[in-house]
């Protein structure tokens, strides 16, 4: 499957550069409704990838957060 090939083999970075190209290029216009419809395809997959590396990041920072918390001495209110 080809979104899963695109998933894991390319990084947030390069995901995030090629939308933001892809999506110059559909605004640009002057592209066949072909051309548009396979841009746009490719537009969804990359912002799915975008999506799942940017969960991936939240998930960890959530997991150190609690973490922290958890080895952290409870506050005292006097």
């Amino acid at each position: 499957m080809a979104a899963n090939t695109t998933e894991t083999a390319i990084g947030y970075e390069q995901a995030r550069d090629e939308l933001i190209e892809v999506v110059r290029k559909l605004e640009a216009g002057g592209t066949t409704l072909e051309e548009s419809l396979a841009l746009w395809e490719r537009g969804e997959e990359l912002a799915k990838v975008c999506r799942r590396w940017l969960e991936g990041a939240r998930a960890r920072l959530d997991a150190a957060l609690a973490e922290q918390e958890a080895g952290a001495p409870a506050e005292r209110e006097d």
